[in-house]
């Protein structure tokens, strides 16, 4: 699978507009410069001031490219269960679903989700061998403490905690994505079952791709330990993602904290990331909590329900892809 440029691809709406500026300057911070690269943000509704802060420090061997999608995705609804950390509704988490067919042009692709910085050479990860799986990416150990989420992962999303991925950064097969009708599959189960999920767009990509994926060493997902846990810090992490409620612009003593504020430093939204840090108020920590309090309690409310991915694939129904 040749292919001369590097697409990485971002989703994003107007309020991660200045975290994704730092996940782009640390990523070409760190690159090589062996390759050129074409970054594509997929948005919902970025405005032309942000596009224009976000432009302004892309330069050679890196591009930059904005795609609206708005009104693509019509048929996808606020419903409960198409909700992400059971608290809101956001588009953008699906936008990496349709990447495939929105970009024929591509054989393969880096998705990034933009709460993240990269203090390794995105390059290397690129380089990462497919074969004939669908997806690379690493094994999610956020939540293997927890063991109601670990139910929810082995009983309703049906798949073994070991393996359930985190979809925040993919290698993406593009080619067998197409060639397997991925998105359509997703469209046909998303609009059949409803299922309900925790992590919508995270939960159908593990449940559809279970069996065709690599799984990347740990460092290309470096996550702090949610809600203050004991996981482990690395000390050379690739990329860095500040999952969940894990963002050092809302708390303080956050791990990897200081690479995030190194890059912010130089953004031009380096005010209103402050702004947002000072003002972020005690209701808000308190919704945190409540949210992420509601994800483990919902987590087995989910396995009891009579439609889930586990339980159509054992009465016969096509979940995985191929």
């Amino acid at each position: 699978m040749k292919q001369d440029t590097i697409p990485i691809f971002f989703t994003v709406d107007e309020s991660y507009a200045p975290y994704l500026d730092c996940a782009i300057r640390s990523m070409m911070e760190n690159a090589s410069g062996a390759h050129t690269y074409q970054i594509i943000v997929l948005h919902e509704d970025l405005t032309e001031e942000s596009q224009r802060k976000l432009s302004a420090n892309v330069k050679p061997p890196f591009r930059i490219r904005f795609l609206s999608m708005k009104d693509k995705l019509a048929g996808i609804t606020d419903r409960a269960e198409n909700r992400l950390r059971c608290d809101y509704f956001t588009l953008t988490i699906y936008f990496r679903l349709f990447i495939a067919d929105l970009f024929p042009e591509y054989d393969k692709g880096i998705y990034l989700d933009s709460d993240i910085v990269v203090p390794g050479d995105i390059s290397r990860l690129f380089r990462t061998e497919l074969g004939d799986n669908i997806i690379a990416a690493c094994a999610d150990r956020s939540i293997t403490p927890v063991p109601e989420l670990v139910e929810y992962v082995e009983q309703a999303v049906g798949i073994p905690i070991e393996q359930y991925i985190n979809s925040g950064i993919l290698v993406m097969n593009l080619r067998k994505m197409r060639e397997v009708g991925f998105s359509s599959h997703f469209l046909h189960l998303l609009n059949t079952y409803h299922f309900d999920c925790l992590a919508p767009d995270q939960d159908y990509f593990n449940a559809m791709c279970n069996g065709k994926i690599v799984y990347l060493d740990e460092s290309w997902d470096a996550m702090p330990p949610e809600g203050g846990g004991t996981g482990a810090i690395l000390d050379h992490p690739n990329v860095i993602h500040y999952n969940l409620f894990q963002k050092p612009w809302c708390y303080d003593g956050i791990p990897y904290e200081e690479f995030f504020w190194s890059c912010a430093k130089g953004s031009p939204f380096y005010g209103e990331i402050v702004r947002r840090k000072r003002t972020y108020s005690a209701q808000q920590k308190a919704s945190d909590r409540a949210c992420l309090g509601n994800m483990v309690r919902k987590g087995p409310e989910v396995c009891r329900q009579p439609v889930t991915f586990r339980k159509m694939c054992e009465k016969g129904e096509k979940i995985r892809v191929c």
